[in-house]
């Protein structure tokens, strides 16, 4: 990867993100993580990686297909699991949010966004709620179809629109696949509907206006 990111470890990064997780929603709990055309802005992922270099932590087995493991998979591939990064296009933290996505979901403030895990990731999930609100059409038309070699799962369109965008999406799936999408770094929408498919996202609930909030914890 030609990007730079503040070297950090691994664990607990993990260890914090996932306690962040269950304060995003406040109907959140342990047993359920077991298991209109609007185009908004995307958001950047790092660049493909080396097919010839064997890819490390690509997904957390520890949390296996879950919302959680979704969410932590997508956070590794957008920055390494990095809450403080900042990209040279100005795309900000662990999922690397642009300013124009954050307003959308209620965040105004970027160095308050940068300095809170627990509101990166409710705004996470609110962008994830959203893009199923506009997309839950398309979810229930092309899930299970193949297009372009790849199945379409929920899961895969979700991280597909967190870096396209819905409307992009959405052109992609009704054009079956000719109208494509890369980003800066020449990701694709096929290469995220493969990489992040089959993961049960049905912890997402789609809300036309979902905002970030972050819930208190419940003790």
């Amino acid at each position: 990867m030609r990007r730079k990111i503040v070297k950090f470890s691994i664990l607990p990064v993990l260890a914090g993100s996932m306690f962040f997780s269950f304060s995003t929603k406040e109907a959140a709990n342990l047993e359920m993580f077991s298991t209109s055309d609007l185009d908004l802005e995307y958001t950047v992922s790092l660049e493909e990686p080396d097919t010839e270099t064997p890819e490390v932590l690509t997904d957390l087995p520890i949390l296996g297909k879950s919302y959680l493991g979704f969410k932590e998979a997508v956070g590794f591939k957008e920055s390494g699991g990095n809450y403080k990064v900042v990209n040279q296009y100005g795309y900000m933290g662990k999922y690397q949010f642009g300013k124009g996505t954050l307003e959308l979901i209620g965040i105004y403030k970027p160095t308050e966004f940068l300095n809170s895990p627990e509101l990166q990731e409710a705004a996470f999930y609110a962008n994830a709620s959203r893009n199923k609100w506009i997309l839950i059409r398309d979810i229930a038309r092309f899930e299970g179809k193949v297009i372009n070699g790849v199945e379409v799962t929920e899961s895969g369109i979700l991280a597909a629109a967190h870096l396209a965008g819905p409307g992009s999406v959405k052109k992609y799936l009704r054009s079956w696949g000719a109208n494509a999408f890369s980003d800066a770094f020449g990701t694709s929408i096929k290469n995220y509907m493969k990489r992040f498919g089959g993961y049960d996202t049905s912890f997402v609930k789609p809300e036309r206006r979902a905002k970030a909030v972050i819930q208190p914890v419940r003790v």
